[in-house]
């Protein structure tokens, strides 16, 4: 059966536009340990073994820690490539393994795409290198992400539990002077906003998939599930599921939400302008918006998501990426010990957080003074990185994704993404999005449960 859809996956590649195929089995190195752990004299000897390493990553000036890498280990020497974010990255990524040449020895992937990597047989598992003895370092949903069970997949770089970001002046005029601690309160909120200042409260991206699956997430909806063989569990139109579309229904068909595309001029100036009141975002936000609205400084401020239910304290994750080592690296105990060292080591981990600004979901960055206490004067002096660390340690361990979820993202544009952007059913929108992701699954190979 593994070998039918991968067979499957590989012929449809060649036909379907975004490249949605599961890649099939990449060779592993001699190197490789087979499952046995590699002794500290191993490590040893190939960390001062001359050896070229290749780096492939989207994150700016990732080349500072890997000085620190090399700096530590003289003897590697390590290229750094940006080959592409998003969909290029992921196509150059799966063609390369594909090709059975160029791919690089670690690179940097999303947490969805994971499954997809591993079904193919793409990755290596880091347990052996010890990895599997950092999973107490990390705040535990992240390291499910990267581990969900004895195999470690990757090693988690950044994470994006969401918060509410808000303009305090505007929900001021509107005579809110606390933010919404309950959805039911959201929605007062909204309508207050709408009628006393001509604001949105915040805006649901169209097609941003993301978004609307971490506010899922928060709900305790389960829309995906994978044993990490042949069965899929696909629920995106359960009844949680549809209690949120119908709240969001509710707001975009009154026009006290907008259902602008993000991440665009027009957005931006929405954000900069007053046009949004609000962003329901993830920790990665706040200094997104910092440099995209920075004439509204000292008139934004954060705080968690409202609740279903007054008194809960949870969140759901937007975005987030790890680092792994592809099975084809021909220096595996190397590649290991780059994609463990970027986020592990000490400093290299708090200079991702601090000169990069990726959300930590390392816990010692998340406990130090040094992160968690710096003062935001665009928020009004709050300690924003010390919210979203406490909002961290909210969100549910046990979410779950599909092994292809580049089919998923592009079929919620052609379901969900439409309906929102026509201020339509969501609810209605979500049984066609089954449908289509059931349907799919099967065509794969897949039992769906």
């Amino acid at each position: 059966m593994r070998n039918t859809r991968r067979a499957a996956a590989t012929a449809l590649a060649s036909t379907v536009v975004l490249g949605l195929a599961l890649i099939g089995c990449s060779p592993s190195s001699s190197d490789t340990p087979s499952g046995e752990p590699v002794t500290q004299d191993q490590i040893g000897e190939a960390m001062t073994t001359p050896t070229k390493l290749t780096f492939w990553t989207w994150v700016p000036d990732i080349e500072d820690e890997v000085a620190l890498f090399e700096e530590e280990y003289p003897a590697i020497d390590v290229t750094v490539e940006n080959v592409g974010q998003g969909l290029p990255h992921y196509q150059k990524l799966r063609s390369a393994i594909e090709a059975g040449e160029g791919a690089p020895d670690v690179a940097q992937i999303e947490y969805q795409y994971i499954p997809s990597f591993v079904l193919g047989d793409s990755l290596l598992d880091l347990a052996p290198y010890g990895a599997d003895e950092l999973s107490g370092d990390y705040v535990e949903w992240a390291w499910n992400q990267v581990s969900p069970g004895d195999e470690v997949w990757a090693i988690p770089q950044d994470v994006g539990p969401m918060g509410n970001l808000y303009r305090e002046d505007i929900l001021a005029q509107a005579g809110i002077t606390e933010p919404p601690a309950t959805w039911e309160e959201y929605a007062d909120a909204a309508e207050a906003v709408k009628s006393s200042t001509g604001s949105y409260i915040s805006n649901l991206g169209a097609t941003q998939a993301g978004q609307m699956i971490g506010l899922f997430w928060q709900a305790g909806v389960k829309p995906f599930g994978y044993d990490g063989a042949e069965t899929v569990t696909i629920d995106v139109n359960s009844d949680g599921a549809k209690e949120v579309a119908d709240y969001w229904t509710d707001l975009i068909q009154r026009d006290l939400i907008s259902t602008d595309v993000d991440f665009n001029d027009s957005w931006y100036q929405g954000l900069a302008s007053g046009k949004y009141a609000g962003w329901l975002t993830a920790a990665w936000g706040p200094v997104f918006l910092q440099g995209t609205a920075e004439g509204t400084s000292g008139l934004w401020r954060a705080a968690p998501l409202p609740q279903w239910s007054a008194g809960e304290n949870v969140s759901g994750n937007w975005g987030g990426s790890s680092d792994a080592v592809l099975a084809s690296s021909e220096n595996p105990i190397a590649a290991a010990m780059l994609a463990q060292f970027i986020n592990h080591d000490e400093a290299s981990a708090m200079q991702l957080a601090t000169q990069q600004f990726l959300y930590p979901p390392q816990t010692s960055v998340l406990q130090d003074s040094a992160f968690v206490d710096q003062e935001s004067e665009f928020y009004g002096g709050q300690q924003v990185n010390k919210l979203f660390a406490e909002i961290s340690d909210t969100v549910d361990t046990d979410f779950q994704w599909l092994p292809f979820m580049d089919y998923v993202y592009s079929s919620y544009e052609e379901t969900l993404g439409r309906v929102i952007a026509d201020r339509g059913d969501i609810s209605a929108a979500l049984d066609t999005w089954q449908d289509q992701l059931v349907s799919y699954a099967e065509a794969q190979g897949f039992t769906v449960e």
